[in-house]
């Protein structure tokens, strides 16, 4: 069984057991958190697209970690004109582990 949960603008496929990292929720680590946006579930006897069957799915998962991901050099030049600019970015990042999936 596997669902694919939207969070953060993103799309995420998950099955139970499952550590995926995703855009920085509000929660402490150690706490459980329910995503509810499920655009799709996959049982046993097939496919759940139908939204009026989804809204009481849900992903149920653990915060393992709230932290910050490698770091990424953003560097602009504009050639002949002097000009050159350097600047880092650290994206936050919660990481979750996937407890159970509630169809």
């Amino acid at each position: 069984m596997y669902a694919v949960v939207t969070t953060g603008g993103k799309q995420i496929k998950v099955t139970q057991g499952d550590l995926v990292r995703v855009e920085k929720l509000s929660a402490l680590v150690g706490e459980t958190v329910e995503l509810t946006d499920v655009c799709l579930l996959a049982k046993d006897d097939g496919l759940v697209v139908d939204r009026a069957k989804l809204t009481t799915a849900k992903v149920v998962c653990q915060v393992i970690a709230q932290d910050r991901r490698k770091k990424i050099r953003v560097f602009k030049k504009k050639r002949r004109k002097g000009y050159v600019r350097t600047q880092g970015h650290r994206q936050y990042y919660t990481e979750l582990k996937v407890r159970e999936i509630q169809a």
